[in-house]
């Protein structure tokens, strides 16, 4: 869904610019697809890496 490789995906994560990935049993861990497709919605509109934290704030505490 991303098109990018695992050790950018967490390099984004660590930047705040994609979420956390959550535990889906075990060691494994995934996004949400709906997550992922916010974030790229935004990115296709051309938000600032500034709108795009604040948009990976407001889903990872959706998650709630």
């Amino acid at each position: 869904m991303t098109g990018i490789k695992r050790a950018w995906l967490y390099a984004q994560v660590k930047a705040g610019l994609l979420p956390r990935p959550v535990s889906i049993g075990g060691r494994s861990r995934a996004w949400p697809d709906v997550e992922l497709e916010a974030i790229n919605r935004a990115r296709v509109a051309g938000k600032t890496d500034a709108e795009i934290k604040a948009l990976v704030k407001q889903l990872e505490a959706a998650r709630s």
